[in-house]
């Protein structure tokens, strides 16, 4: 006879959670994700969206989403290769190719879905994989179910992976992987290091631009663009459910890597095609990313008043150099309770706790928007005094 049913194995299993401070519960926000936001019936400030060019709720992009319902319906129906492969779908990734200077790109559901299909289709048991260590979840699942050897080089150390491409040399293929913008951290990848060792120790690249495309390079392809590296990167990826406003993600790259894709990745094959509306959202959001950079211009400045001000208080924010700006506590406990303390002073910063990030390093992880007002972000800086006062933290 078993000792426990399944509803006590999970009443146990979820209080071993919440005995050690990470417990998480869904925070349903009222109405559109704009730089207000109401959340348990309070209107605060949202600093914990990737909405960060404020283009979820834009009236060029709902247009477009509306036109599309209209013209196309809700769903496509059925996965691309059977028959939900839809024009507004290939008119996003003749887009998305020009925009990253690539052959082709290939559209999937979402970010997951991509890092997922693209590596465990590209990488087998006899290849090997280089990952940084604080890569996305979805890209150290995608080296897992590839099947492929894996190699965890510390986080943006060169010298680390250079070591490690030196020693691990037999196998058939070998391709190096990193986010071009850590999503917890806020730092950027080496990437022009990364592209020297991969060209003189014969490896692919892939890098992912979730947190890239939109925010950086002259017209907002991400890192990639803005090094001048796209001739060099052999696939990219990104989302368009961040920056762009909308959903779904892309790869990018040669037209043969898009053919295997779309051959071999079961992240596209065997799942419902993105819907028709939010191609049609995503192409608008493209051609407001490359028509007004002033936002991308008010994004960066507002991530360095906030950078800026937070560091002046006292307050640990890592080694960020983007939009994404971590507030490193370490305590689970202490990193709730300020998450609460802000809350109460009309801020909503999202703590952030393990397993995402390592043990001890819990944070409240911000996330401007280049339509947050001076005004609006100064309140969060005094937000976050009195707050961090209170607790002890400054």
């Amino acid at each position: 006879m078993r000792e426990h049913g399944f509803r006590e194995t999970l009443i146990c299993r979820l209080e071993k959670i919440k005995g050690g401070n990470l417990y998480r519960q869904i925070q349903p926000v009222e109405g559109p994700q704009e730089e207000w936001v109401t959340i348990r019936g309070q209107k605060t400030l949202s600093l914990s969206s990737n909405n960060y060019l404020g283009l979820a709720n834009h009236p060029s992009l709902k247009k477009a989403a509306v036109r599309a319902v209209k013209e196309f319906g809700c769903g496509a129906g059925a996965s691309r290769l059977i028959s939900g492969s839809m024009i507004a779908h290939e008119k996003l990734e003749t887009r998305l190719a020009q925009f990253k200077k690539t052959e082709s790109a290939l559209v999937f559901p979402t970010g997951y879905h991509a890092n997922l299909g693209t590596l465990s289709a590209l990488m087998g048991q006899d290849d090997i994989i280089f990952s940084d260590a604080l890569n996305h979840a979805s890209i150290i699942d995608g080296c897992r179910l590839s099947g492929a050897n894996i190699k965890v080089f510390r986080h943006r150390d060169m010298d680390h992976l250079k070591k490690l491409l030196k020693e691990h040399t037999a196998y058939q293929h070998r391709l190096i992987v990193v986010d071009t913008v850590f999503s917890m951290d806020g730092d950027i990848a080496p990437l022009a290091d990364i592209v020297e060792l991969a060209k003189t120790h014969n490896t692919w690249v892939m890098v992912d631009e979730a947190h890239a495309t939109g925010v950086f390079g002259p017209n907002g392809a991400g890192i990639v663009e803005k090094l001048g590296l796209s001739q060099d990167i052999d696939i990219q990826m990104g989302t368009l459910g961040k920056a762009l406003g909308c959903m779904g993600a892309y790869v990018a790259g040669n037209h043969d890597l898009i053919e295997w894709l779309t051959n071999k990745s079961r992240g596209f094959i065997y799942t419902t095609a993105l819907l028709p509306s939010a191609a049609a959202t995503a192409l608008a959001a493209l051609e407001l990313v490359q028509k007004e950079p002033i936002r991308r211009i008010h994004l960066m400045e507002n991530s360095s008043l906030l950078r800026n001000d937070l560091s002046q208080l006292g307050f640990n924010l890592g080694s960020s150099s983007s939009q994404i700006i971590p507030v490193l506590i370490g305590s689970e406990s202490t990193t709730l309770s300020l998450q609460e303390e802000l809350f109460n002073r009309g801020v909503w910063g999202q703590a952030v706790r393990p397993p995402t990030i390592p043990m001890g390093t819990s944070r409240i992880r911000l996330t401007p928007m280049a339509t947050h007002t001076k005004d609006q972000l100064r309140q969060v800086v005094t937000a976050f005094s009195e707050a961090g006062r209170a607790l002890g933290i400054i």
